[in-house]
């Protein structure tokens, strides 16, 4: 049985190690071509008869004469960060609310939110499209902002509730037997001990944001064009600068995979938490 066990483990992991080379090649070809110059990859990235490596299409990108990256970039960090701030801490508020207390229509609110998480924004992006406009948030970070966070919303709601509903009830039943009250206990009890849903959530959310591409071009028009808005700007029209858009797409992708590396560690656990119950 550990022979059939072993074996069982050995092409597991050859598989999975497999499958992890095979997701790896299409960086791999996009970060070489990167790195050298555009008479050496026209013929493909994997022609290395003569290796030449440098710079120039990170600097040429990052200073491009009409879609900089140094201005894109900022622009998506603007737009990220406080997409994944609120909706994060407002999720999380409603979420302890709907596994805490009970209150008129709960069930059926918890229905509706769930619901919305189905609804794909193409299908509302052009109320809310002439919403913005109405409000003079068209072509502005703040209304970018607002979409993302209601976008984001309903499934952070549902994620929570369920990882919530996972925590040991008793020790926050002791929590308001010491007299504290209940932003207490969901400030000093459920939010510690829920580190790795939230950060996972904030990961997700984050990376969403980051590759967003289509509310971003619908919102978004020069100077407030984010990082995907600008990457197939980058090609050109009479000839692809392929070194060009291979160094863009190293840049914008850096991010999110830095996210995931630093919060590696608390991604999985959190994901099995969310998912224990609902």
């Amino acid at each position: 049985m550990r022979i059939g066990q072993r074996s069982s483990s050995i092409i597991s992991h050859a598989f999975a190690w497999f499958i992890g080379l095979v997701w790896l090649i299409p960086f791999l070809g996009v970060f070489i071509a990167s790195i050298r110059p555009y008479s050496e990859i026209i013929h493909g990235w994997w022609n290395v008869d003569t290796v030449t490596l440098t710079l120039d299409n990170y600097i040429g990108t990052w200073n491009h004469q009409d879609y900089p990256l140094s201005n894109a970039i900022p622009n998506s960090l603007i737009i990220a960060l406080p997409s994944t701030v609120v909706p994060v801490l407002v999720g999380s508020l409603a979420a302890y609310s709907f596994m805490r207390f009970k209150f008129p229509l709960k069930s059926t609110l918890f229905m509706l939110t769930v619901v919305l998480i189905m609804l794909p924004i193409q299908a509302v992006i052009l109320p809310d499209f002439l919403t913005m406009f109405r409000l003079g948030l068209w072509n502005t970070h703040l209304g970018v902002i607002i979409l993302h966070s209601a976008f984001g919303l309903p499934w952070i709601i549902l994620f929570l509730r369920n990882f919530f509903e996972s925590l040991p009830m008793d020790i926050l039943d002791q929590g308001r037997v010491d007299g504290a009250s209940d932003f207490q206990i969901f400030y000093r009890l459920v939010l510690p001990m829920s580190l790795p849903a939230l950060v996972s959530i904030a990961a997700i959310q984050f990376v969403w944001v980051w590759n967003d591409y289509f509310v971003a071009l619908v919102m978004l028009r020069p100077p407030y064009q984010v990082a995907t808005q600008v990457l197939p700007l980058i090609k050109g029209h009479l000839l692809i600068d392929w070194g060009g858009v291979a160094g863009a797409s190293v840049i914008t992708m850096s991010i999110p995979i830095l996210v995931y590396v630093l919060l590696g560690k608390y991604y999985v656990k959190g994901i099995v938490g969310g998912t224990v119950k609902g």
